[in-house]
Parts: structure tokens; C-alpha cells; sequence
């Protein structure tokens, strides 16, 4: 009696016929590949991604292709449960199938991207990046597209091809110490040997240059109202550089005043004829 109940159709549609066997085959498929997803990514966090040390934005865009791939299998699986005959079903919509393919071209060229991001490690959850002259820090990694916030606290959602395809500067990915430099101007009755100890002065007492390598003054050119100096620091603080720059700055200027340095700057005569 029961057997008879689930498998007589209910409905048809050409050659297909549901029944209420097949609908509790297809829930048991839904059902299934949402326990299967669950399951895997427990364990993903709890084992691999803990032992691996996988930074957060990693393991939402592995978890995230799992969920694809299983939901690509359980569509699949659900077709074969309603009587659908996936090998003709393919074989009649291949045209759609290439339409689709080529409209979507640049979203594929960005889960493609998203992939090598992930599997080649070259862009990690915290890099400090320059993207078309744009400098933020990553914040998430996504498969189709990364986030990364600016020091205006603007955030921007870039597709992940133009992290494949354009010059990126990644300011952290092995080395988080970097050269940064100041130029000043100085007044040519200025002792160079002087100027040289007071530059490296400011720099040493600022707390975010790095004590070595060790900062360094080099006379850069001779302008036309001085000479002008470059200081070289380096600095694991490259997120905030430009409030490190105007800091030495200050500290530049008010050494200079103290000890009777001038800073010169172009005068211009006007004769009126």
C-alpha cells in the first residue's frame, strides 16, 4: 500500500513523471548537501584551518567553494532524482551554455582570480596595498571579489582580476619594514655635518622609526634657494607613513629654530618699470 502511494506520479510533464518518493528523494538531497556543508566547515576550522594558521578571509573563500561545489553536485543529483537525463540536458543547452559563458566572462575571469589568490598566497587578510594610486588595507577575500578599506576609512570592493592583471604595490606581503624618505631644504651657510646629526636626531626619536637598519641623511641636490637633504627611515608603521612624515617634520623645523638653521624659500623682486 505504501510502496503504491510513493511511487504513483501526482503529476506529469511530457516523459517525466514526480512522485512522492522522488520529492522525498529530492528533500533527502537538499537536506543532505545542507548537513554536508555544515559538517565540513566545522571541520575545516577545527582542524585544518587551525593547524594551518589560515588567516579568516581565507577560510570564508575555501568554505565558500565547497559550498559551490557540493550545491553543483546536489543540483545534479537532484536532476537525476526527478528522471532528468543530465548527459541530453547538457548535450541540448551546450549554445546556452557558451551564451552564459561569454556574458559572464568577467565574472569568471574573477572566480578564476579568486582562486589564484588563494591557492598562491600572494594577497593576505591585513596587506597594506597601492591599487591604481589607492592605498588601503585588505580586509576580507572573497572568491568573485576582495575588500580592502583606505586611511579615509572608504571602503572598496574590487573585483579579484585587477589583482591579477594590474601592478599592485604590496607595501607588507614579506617585509613589513620600509623605506620611507623626507627632503628639506637648507640654507647654504648651513655645516652639512650639522644638519646631518640633527636629521638623524628627529628621526631616532620618533617611535615609529625602526632603530635599524639605521635612518640616513644623504645630500640630495643643490636648489636654487639651498641644499637639499634626504632622510631615509624605515618604518613597519606604513599604514599611518603620512602622520610619521608630518612628524618628523615638525621635529625637523623646531631643531632647525633651536639651533638658528634656516630653512630658505625663493624671494621674488618686482620692478616696476
Amino acid at each position: 500500500m505504501l510502496d503504491q502511494f510513493l511511487t504513483t506520479p501526482f503529476f506529469k510533464y511530457q516523459n517525466y513523471e514526480f512522485t512522492p518518493l522522488r520529492l522525498l528523494l529530492l528533500l533527502a538531497v537538499v537536506v543532505g548537501a545542507r548537513v554536508l556543508i555544515a559538517s565540513i566547515g566545522r571541520l575545516l576550522q577545527r582542524g585544518i584551518f587551525r593547524k594551518q594558521q589560515i588567516d579568516e578571509g581565507r577560510q570564508q573563500a575555501v568554505i565558500q567553494l565547497v559550498k559551490y561545489a557540493i550545491y553543483v553536485l546536489a543540483a545534479l543529483a537532484a536532476l537525476q532524482t526527478l528522471g532528468v537525463q543530465i548527459g541530453l540536458l547538457l548535450a541540448g543547452s551546450a549554445a546556452l551554455l557558451v551564451g552564459v559563458g561569454l556574458g559572464l566572462q568577467k565574472t569568471i575571469n574573477d572566480f578564476v582570480a579568486g582562486l589564484i589568490l588563494l591557492f598562491e598566497g600572494s594577497l593576505d587578510v591585513g596587506d597594506i596595498v597601492e591599487v591604481d594610486k589607492i592605498v588601503g588595507r585588505i580586509t576580507r577575500i572573497r572568491l568573485r571579489a576582495s575588500e580592502m578599506i583606505t586611511r579615509e576609512g572608504v571602503e572598496l570592493i574590487i573585483p579579484n582580476s585587477n589583482f591579477i592583471n594590474a601592478n599592485i604595490v604590496n607595501w607588507s606581503h614579506t617585509n613589513p619594514q620600509i623605506e620611507f624618505n623626507v627632503r628639506v631644504s637648507v640654507s647654504y651657510q648651513a655645516e652639512p655635518q650639522q644638519v646631518v646629526r640633527l636629521l638623524k636626531q628627529c628621526a631616532q626619536n620618533h617611535r615609529y622609526v625602526a632603530k635599524l637598519p639605521h635612518p640616513e641623511v644623504e645630500m640630495a641636490d643643490f636648489g636654487d634657494s639651498g641644499v637639499v637633504y634626504e632622510l631615509a627611515f624605515w618604518t613597519q608603521n606604513t599604514w599611518d607613513i603620512d602622520r610619521t612624515k608630518s612628524d618628523l617634520r615638525f621635529a625637523i623645523m623646531a631643531s632647525f629654530r633651536e639651533h638658528q638653521i634656516e630653512i630658505p624659500y625663493p624671494h621674488r623682486v618686482i620692478i616696476n618699470k
